[in-house]
């Protein structure tokens, strides 16, 4: 919003939310029915192909989304070095809102301007009359229009809304209010209108003219330097007419140079180019890629799951994604079935995103596989392949220290990570499974005078932590299957055994679970049991007259920085224990890597998460508190 809004700021389906696509159902339906009966002769393939251009113009917005988003993470020819804050992936979330306008403005100017229906597929003289039109009129008035929307009336009631994002994304480029769309469609429309009138008008230059300013406007708002020295070198009266993402940048923060659209020329002429462009420019494209201090080596969990990540949806991102899918995703599945093909064939991890906190620059790396595929016996050796191949490579971009995610760190598939490190002796870089601290999370959930709990889900490293501790601490641990009670018992000292038990009834009214908990074994749960779980991966539904504590994981200090991400998790400030831990490993300088059998000391891990600023995750609830 702008500092002082004035008339025609907010759009006019704001009201709609979500729901603001139907105000086009009439005219795609209408275009989609005459394209359907009509005569090949009476057919108006213009008309018709409005809506699917209204797609491609999305589709093409979000590809620069995501692009922009994974060479921010990267690091590499950044311009500014500096996070996203979440005001601004809120502020910018409504970057679709011009299409929709741009759309009925096609749809009602093809019907009632002389000349717009049935025009021909292409026209070389349309083509030349609009690039000669934009080149001239529109970019010189653009100037002069940009320069008055930046005197202080106009500047606190419409433009300060897109200057309040100084770094900036793709689609910062559409975010301003109603009104100053409105002005920017009446100076774009004046070479469309022209070639209408002058009958040169076509399709392709239609859909020719949009493209290019989408084109321009999202890669000048990248915060990475796209354009290459080679381009200047070669034709070098291009640096006037085509502008590069940094002169861009220097306009937003600035404030007072740079005014030109896509053609920098007429700064020249005025006289308002910053003479810092040259300098940021060179700069920009020398910028190597960051090499990170510890980095957290995850993987996807479902396939609508790539729509949660910062290279998705930004809406999606920022929210926690449940076992019921958003309604349009179900229109999507093209995309995602291509996802999931790719995935496939990618035989890299990828960078998704770059944070700092403190003095180490952090990294989280994805390991491009599902769930299910960690499940697959016959897809262990390949995984396995994938997370030693980034291990290698971390350890040669002088990684100190990486944590693995939950599936990356499996039992049967490495041995907790032990697998790499039996095979690569001298790996410079510490590997970390975070147990200990994870183990110190639920430990430190269990309310006060707790006498009995019982043990449940698929048992692993953190749970047989968990049983000898409690059992060391006088908690009798019960488990309901035999064959798990067999194995905790190798890791419990014979002296503390009595504390664990087998027991049938499922009468404890604190339950600490991992995977693999199933409806029937809740349903045996008395009502107000407590669940907490010792898994990333909580159970999919949890009994209404029951509690349930979230995932060990803890909020993170105020003062990360550089938050180049916008996932749900640093949304609600929230980090998972096998994240933090390799934070903390890092922080405190420890030798050695925590996988395989070692563990660190529960409590050490614990005081060192505080130290640094990490806190205990409180759940509000009204009927049970946790300490």
């Amino acid at each position: 919003m702008a500092s002082r809004p004035g008339i025609l700021t907010e759009w006019p389906w704001a009201p709609l939310g979500s729901f603001k696509y139907l105000i086009l159902g009439p005219w795609a339906v209408h275009a989609t029915y005459q394209f359907l009966t009509k005569g090949p002769g009476e057919r108006d393939v213009g008309y018709f192909l409005i809506f699917p251009y209204l797609l491609f113009r999305m589709l093409h917005n979000q590809i620069w989304i995501s692009l922009s988003r994974y060479r921010t993470a990267k690091g590499r020819k950044l311009i500014l070095d500096k996070g996203i804050e979440f005001e601004q992936v809120d502020r910018e979330s409504n970057w679709d809102d011009q299409i929709l306008l741009n759309g009925i403005l096609f749809y009602v100017g093809l019907k009632t301007i002389p000349g717009g229906a049935h025009l021909p597929f292409w026209r070389a003289d349309g083509v030349i009359i609009t690039a000669l039109l934009h080149a001239g009129p529109v970019e010189f008035l653009y100037y002069w229009l940009h320069r008055a929307l930046h005197h202080h009336f106009l500047y606190s009631r419409y433009h300060s809304h897109h200057h309040s994002s100084i770094v900036t994304e793709p689609i910062t480029s559409v975010i301003h209010p109603f009104a100053e769309h409105i002005a920017y469609f009446l100076l774009f429309a004046i070479p469309l209108y022209t070639t209408l009138v002058l009958r040169t008008a076509s399709i392709v230059s239609f859909s020719g003219y949009i493209a290019y300013i989408d084109f321009m406007n999202n890669m000048g708002h990248c915060n990475f330097e796209i354009i290459p020295k080679w381009l200047f070198t070669i034709f070098p009266p291009i640096k006037y007419l085509m502008y590069t993402p940094s002169f861009h940048s220097l306009h937003h923060t600035q404030f007072r140079t740079n005014y030109s659209l896509f053609m920098p020329i007429y700064d020249c002429v005025y006289g308002t180019m910053d003479k810092s462009t040259d300098a940021t420019y060179e700069t920009s494209v020398q910028k190597m890629e960051e090499s990170p201090d510890v980095v957290h080596l995850t993987h996807l969990t479902n396939p609508e799951s790539i729509y949660h990540m910062r290279l998705g949806f930004a809406s999606l991102a920022s929210q926690p994604q449940t076992s019921k899918s958003k309604w349009y995703l179900w229109l999507m599945w093209p995309f995602t079935v291509a996802s999931v093909i790719f995935t496939r064939v990618c035989g890299h991890s990828f960078v998704l995103e770059r944070n700092s906190f403190k003095q180490l620059n952090l990294q989280s790396w994805v390991v491009p596989r599902f769930n299910v595929q960690y499940l697959l016996k016959w897809r262990k050796e390949a995984i396995n392949g994938l997370i030693e191949e980034a291990i290698l490579d971390a350890d040669k971009k002088g990684v100190r220290v990486l944590s693995l995610g939950l599936l990356n760190q499996g039992e049967e598939l490495n041995g907790n990570g032990e697998l790499y490190i039996k095979k690569h002796r001298k790996l410079r870089i510490k590997l970390v499974d975070g147990s200990s601290l994870a183990v110190a999370i639920v430990l430190k959930s269990i309310p006060k005078g707790t006498s009995q709990v019982l043990l449940c889900g698929k048992l692993n490293k953190v749970a047989s932590a968990l049983a000898k501790a409690l059992c060391q601490s006088g908690v009798q641990v019960c488990a309901a299957n035999e064959n798990d009670l067999e194995k905790l018992k190798e890791s419990v000292d014979s002296k503390f055994g009595r504390n664990l038990v087998h027991s049938t009834s499922y009468s404890p009214k604190l339950w600490i679970v991992g995977d693999g908990l199933t409806e029937e074994e809740q349903s045996k749960a008395l009502p107000g049991t407590i669940f907490i779980p010792f898994s990333q991966l909580p159970p999919t539904k949890i009994r209404k007259d029951c509690f349930y504590h979230s995932t060990p994981a803890m909020t993170i200090p105020s003062t990360f920085k550089n938050m180049h991400s916008c996932e749900n998790w640093l949304a609600r400030r929230v980090m998972s224990a096998w994240r933090i831990a390799g934070i903390v490993h890092a922080l405190e300088g420890w030798e050695g890597h925590e996988c395989g059998g070692t563990i660190f000391d529960v409590e050490k891990a614990w005081e060192a998460a505080l130290q640094h600023g990490f806190r205990p995750l409180m759940i509000p609830n009204a009927q049970v508190a946790f300490p």
